[in-house]
């Protein structure tokens, strides 16, 4: 009976795709999707469960995958100790991301015995593709090739080759109509479950049940939230940003925002009340001369937030009083890099 749990981040294809592939290859016996927000929650909860269970015969857990979620200063303490811990219980983790990773916080989770599988040139689905492509159905690199072209990732050097394996025009309906059911159920959990339980039976999207119709609303709700945002965009020197104000997601909007704007940087911002805190979404164009996971990490940190992310797109929570001063940091430190 397998005792494998994995834990993969629940806001898109590349997160699901990776839970997919490891419950395929694992037979994982519990799939957490979580986000950036409560990823320590539930990781927390596994040392519980593990401590509850330790006077039975066997643990209820003795593996545990985390794939695509990445770290930033606010939580990267809070991640290796626990990590330690369930190490230290008996169980073996191993950590698949993509995001920017610090080095000495790589090395301290070598160091636990974590393995450690990181690269920011591939997504983290063709990081799990990759290493475990011997325990998949060679259909399985599909949902990798889903994961790079949703991710924006899809001409790395890994990628590329598998996403040339499909005809581009399936695969790319296929990946966004995947793309929007996952956005339009990220308060459905069930739903959320069942597209990683279909998955990983190496079925197509398009065998979700009544997933393609939920594609088609959400297309709508997309179109009408785009012509709603684009009188509210703010352009200031090298940063457009702007307030969503639809229930869709800041980086579902953010990149409507890149492109009329014209600028190198985008920003989409939402407020999150039951945090005290905005949501941010932001993208860069090729023109885009910084590494905004590294530079939204440092400062959302700065504004008693958290952030982090990729060179072109990244994400962050900040206070509500400090977005303000966010946003001026931001742009002045874009600012100061486009200049040279």
């Amino acid at each position: 009976m397998s005792r494998v749990i994995c834990l993969s981040h629940r806001e898109d294809v590349d997160g699901l795709s990776s839970a997919a592939l490891i419950k395929a290859a694992f037979k994982a016996k519990s799939v957490i999707l979580v986000d950036y927000s409560n990823l320590i929650s539930n990781l927390q909860k596994l040392i519980e469960l593990l401590s509850s269970s330790e006077s039975k015969s066997e643990p209820v857990f003795d593996r545990v995958f985390i794939c695509d979620l990445g770290l930033s200063k606010k939580n990267e303490k809070n991640f290796i100790d626990i990590l330690g811990k369930l190490i230290s219980k008996g169980c073996k983790v191993t950590y698949i991301d993509h995001h920017d990773l610090n080095r000495e916080v790589a090395a301290a989770l070598k160091r636990l015995g974590v393995v450690l599988v990181h690269s920011s040139e591939e997504c983290t689905s063709i990081l799990v593709y990759n290493k475990y492509k011997r325990k998949f159905k060679p259909h399985a690199a599909f949902f990798a090739a889903a994961g790079a072209l949703t991710d924006y990732m899809e001409n790395r050097p890994v990628a590329s080759t598998i996403v040339s394996r499909f005809d581009r025009q399936f695969l790319m309906l296929q990946s966004t109509a995947l793309s929007y059911m996952i956005s339009a159920n990220q308060h459905n959990e069930e739903f959320l479950i069942q597209i990683v339980d279909t998955l990983s039976q190496m079925k197509y999207p398009h065998e979700i049940e009544g997933g393609f119709l939920i594609a088609e609303r959400y297309a709508k709700k997309v179109s009408e939230a785009v012509n709603s945002i684009e009188n509210s965009i703010t352009k200031m020197e090298n940063l457009a940003y702007a307030k969503s104000t639809v229930e869709l997601s800041a980086s579902m909007m953010v990149n409507f925002v890149l492109g009329v704007s014209e600028k190198p940087v985008a920003m989409v911002y939402k407020l999150k009340e039951d945090i005290k805190s905005f949501v941010i979404s932001i993208r860069g164009s090729k023109d885009c001369k910084v590494h905004l996971g590294r530079l939204v990490n440092h400062i959302a940190t700065e504004m008693g937030g958290s952030g982090g992310g990729h060179e072109k797109a990244s994400g962050a929570v900040v206070p509500k009083d400090k977005l303000v001063e966010f946003i001026k940091l931001l742009d002045g430190r874009i600012s100061s890099v486009q200049q040279v």
